[in-house]
């Protein structure tokens, strides 16, 4: 793999660089650490449309569906400029990067059509209603059931952990449609509206205050029949396609957040005193920023390496798993790091507008969120190590 950009990923880099420090809006003022701040939504809400008119939505995305049709490789570059401009994130990140590629690669041409260029603009925010309370990282083993009713189905059963639910207009959401099938076979996968009856969405309240997380209750929740995403029965190829997005695709985003992070913890730690020096001229300290630093350039090119053979293969693989492995429990020793760093002042929600604290406490659902630990050593073990099954 060549690491150097070519002349055609040099130019993309500097238009996006010159787009973003012309177009970039002045960071936001007022509570951004809970999800539902309607504000803060609003304010992203309308980024996100700048951003697609800029023709920087949903970059590899092919051109035909409203995309940019760059190259794999390109999202990488793109994710490193929005964190060196220090720019909003994009709040349609579900329809972005897991639904809308999923819709891309088995959805009809009536729900590309209708679905796709309102993901991209985040006039429709989008869902993911997979997990839920008896199933957990088990996911073939939903108990939501859907029952063909003439030209609809009838759909019963609970959701949670649903992140973004409480704001958003779409759900992909994962149904038993025949009982007596095999575990991972009788599953569909719905495109449902969240303004339907008989939806009811409860925030669930995290130890960070926030309250992104919902549990989902469907009670005889119409869904019409064409709103199946790829074939009645075998929605757990759609689940799988939507997985391995969002493992692989994740990476990308994520990198932006730790690598602001760092790059403020590094500045505070030159700023904050230890027995009348900066923290930063203790070697002890010294040393945890710099394993912080080489296990963030390691997550950057390993990510590329993935990004690199998706642009080959033009399908995610495995690779999104180890992926979600480093970066979850990386994290969690940066966000470690900090609180060792910034000592008492890192648990305060008035220094640094409490993004420590924050941070620490959020980065416990690392390694829960997007498949537990477990589940990705066991992905790794079997398809990439070939060794026997766990049972």
């Amino acid at each position: 793999m060549d690491l150097n950009l070519t002349p055609s990923e040099t130019q993309f880099r500097d238009d996006l660089r010159a787009w973003l420090a012309a177009n970039a809006p002045p960071p936001f003022e007022g509570n951004k650490n809970e999800e539902e701040k309607g504000e803060y939504f609003a304010y992203l809400r309308a980024w996100q449309r700048r951003v697609y008119d800029g023709g920087w939505a949903g970059l590899s995305w092919p051109k035909e569906y409203g995309g940019r049709g760059a190259a794999l490789i390109e999202q990488s570059i793109f994710q490193e400029e929005w964190a060196r401009a220090e720019a909003p994130p994009l709040i349609n990140v579900l329809g972005l990067s897991l639904i809308g590629p999923t819709i891309i690669a088995v959805g009809t041409a009536e729900q590309k059509q209708r679905f796709l260029p309102k993901i991209l603009s985040a006039e429709e925010i989008w869902c993911q209603g997979f997990s839920e309370p008896n199933a957990g990282s088990d996911v073939a083993a939903l108990g939501t059931k859907a029952v063909l009713d003439g030209d609809h189905f009838v759909v019963n059963g609970q959701k949670i952990w649903t992140s973004l639910a409480h704001a958003s207009d779409w759900c992909l959401l994962l149904v038993r449609t025949d009982a007596n099938a095999a575990k991972h076979k009788g599953i569909t996968a719905l495109l449902v509206d969240m303004r339907s009856e008989g939806v009811v969405v409860r925030p669930l309240k995290q130890i960070t205050g926030d309250s992104g997380f919902n549990e989902v209750f469907f009670s005889n929740v119409r869904v019409p029949a064409a709103n199946v995403l790829g074939e009645v029965n075998r929605g757990w190829h759609t689940a799988i396609a939507t997985l391995m997005n969002e493992r692989a695709h994740l990476g990308t985003g994520t990198y932006v957040q730790f690598k602001r992070n760092l790059d403020a913890l590094i500045a505070r730690s030159r700023e904050l005193k230890r027995g009348g020096k900066p923290a930063s001229s203790d070697p002890v300290v010294r040393q945890k920023l710099a394993q912080a630093f080489l296990e963030l350039e390691v997550f950057r090119l390993t990510n590329t390496r993935a990004l690199s053979r998706m642009a080959n293969s033009h399908v995610p693989g495995p690779e999104g798993s180890i992926l979600k492995i480093y970066w979850s429990e990386m994290n969690q020793r940066l966000q470690q790091t900090a609180q060792e760093v910034l000592g008492p002042y890192g648990q305060l929600w008035d220094f640094d507008e409490g993004r420590w604290a924050y941070g620490y406490l959020r980065a416990r659902g690392n390694t829960i969120e997007a498949g537990t630990s477990e589940i990705q050593r066991n992905i790794v073990a079997e398809r990439v190590l070939g060794l026997p099954k766990s049972y």
